[in-house]
Order: C-alpha cells, then sequence, then structure tokens
C-alpha cells in the first residue's frame, strides 16, 4: 500500500501541452486525493497523538482544520508550543496567520482577551445575544453564519441573474433555485438563525426586481413590487423555501 501511494505522490505532472512535469513529492494542487491523503496522515499525526498524550483535551478536525478546547489560556498556549514541536517532527507547521487562542466570552467568561471570535466550516463562533425559553436574554458563545458565507450566498444569488429571466413563471424559478436555497437553511440555519435573515431578505429584494422586469404594471414601482412579492408569500408561505423561515420577520425592504 505505501508503495502505491509513494508512485502516486511521484508520478509526473501531465500539462495541458502534453509534457510530463517531474514531481519529488507531494500531489497536485486541487488533486481529489490531496483531502485523502491529509486525513489519513493527520490521523496519526494529530488524532492518535492527542488521544494519547492529552486525553483531557477535546477536539474537532475537519480536513485540516482543526479546534481545541482548553481550560485556560495556559493550557492553550502550553498545547499550541506542543503541537509547533509535534508537527515539525512531522514535517510540517502550524499556519502562522491561522494558529490563534481565543477567548470564548460570554455571561460566565466577562474578561477580554486579542482575540474573541473565530471562524470554522462557514460559521462565525462569538459572544451573541441569546434568549432562553423562558424569555431571558443572555450573553452565549455560539456559531452564526459568518460573513465570508453569506458573500458567497450573496454572489451566487447574483449570478442567477433573476432580472433576466423575465420569460419564467415564479413556479419555474422555485423549481430551479429553490434545492439550493433549502440547502443553505439546513446548513446555516442550524444554528442562529437570525444570522442568515438579511441574505435572505436580500433573496427577497431581487425577487422584487424580477416581478418589476416581468410584469408591466410593476415597472419603476419598487414599492409595489415588494407588496407584490409579500402578498404572493402569504397566499403561499411554502413556495419558496426562505419563506418560511422570515415570517414574521419583516422580511421586506427596498428593491432599490
Amino acid at each position: 500500500m505505501l508503495l502505491y501511494i509513494e508512485r502516486w505522490l511521484k508520478a509526473p505532472v501531465q500539462l495541458e501541452d502534453g509534457t510530463l512535469e517531474p514531481r519529488e513529492k507531494g500531489s497536485p494542487q486541487g488533486s481529489v486525493v490531496s483531502p485523502l491523503l491529509a486525513n489519513l496522515f493527520l490521523h496519526y499525526t494529530f488524532d492518535r497523538w492527542m488521544a494519547k498524550h492529552h486525553p483531557d483535551i477535546p477536539f474537532e478536525r475537519f480536513a485540516d482544520d482543526i479546534l481545541c478546547h482548553c481550560g485556560s489560556e495556559q493550557q492553550a498556549r502550553g498545547l499550541k508550543e506542543t503541537l509547533e514541536r509535534r508537527f515539525a517532527e512531522c514535517g510540517l507547521e502550524l499556519h502562522p496567520d491561522k494558529t490563534h487562542i481565543v477567548y470564548c466570552k460570554d455571561d460566565d467568561r466577562r474578561g477580554h482577551f486579542p482575540n474573541e471570535k473565530f471562524d470554522y466550516l462557514g460559521y462565525t463562533f462569538r459572544a451573541r445575544r441569546s434568549k432562553n425559553k423562558w424569555g431571558k436574554h443572555f450573553v452565549n458563545f455560539t456559531p452564526g453564519v459568518s460573513n465570508r458565507a453569506t458573500k458567497a450566498i450573496r454572489r451566487k444569488i447574483r449570478d442567477w441573474q433573476l432580472g433576466c429571466r423575465i420569460d419564467r413563471w415564479i413556479d419555474d424559478l422555485v423549481r430551479m433555485f429553490n434545492p439550493v436555497i433549502r440547502g443553505w437553511m439546513n446548513y446555516y440555519g442550524r444554528y442562529y438563525k437570525s444570522a442568515l435573515y438579511p441574505t435572505l431578505r436580500y433573496l427577497n429584494r431581487l425577487l422584487a426586481r424580477w416581478a418589476m422586469a416581468k410584469y408591466k404594471r410593476l415597472r419603476r414601482h419598487g414599492r409595489q413590487a415588494e407588496h407584490w412579492v409579500r402578498k404572493v408569500s402569504l397566499r403561499d408561505p411554502a413556495l419558496f423555501a426562505h419563506w418560511s423561515m422570515l415570517a414574521g420577520h419583516g422580511w421586506t425592504g427596498r428593491a432599490g
């Protein structure tokens, strides 16, 4: 097995012009085998090593993104130094710009630290105002969709070019885009869903612009187009996947 992996890593890369470029080590950028090999390598370099040497420190790892939960700043700094040595022994290094010690601030931890938030798997983890089942507000360190993820979602929505799809009916738009919208909601709406509301309202504004482009009576009447979209959503709140999530949260806004 090791022989096959070595041959895979050292196999030459064929360029677009057909020439072969020799390689001594490593897999090509974007290669499908890279995540697999990284997972195998880190399973022994990190996962099993942590279980043996730091069984009291829980962690999560997704590919090469790792979170370690320490009980104090002293423990976190000690672990960081230990991991730097461990990774160096294995021919790796911690990314200097992506490796941080973060203070998880909430109602029980009210101190201050240079880093009090972090991004992980499309979520931003930080202190947020929350409400318990009895209606009492408190500060909790919890995830919500990250700014980077919302920018990517908005960019994807713009790529749909709704304003150019005046040959389509609203039912057609639902069939085309609902699976994607539902996927966003299922993933990013799982925690602190209100962080996703502004992006979903943005989608509604673009639906209003589509209505302005499609129907002559709504052209140059942004507010009427908003009311039209809202009327449709009230009549059939399950039509677009995100309408039920926004119900009662003041999602309408100007289409300018």
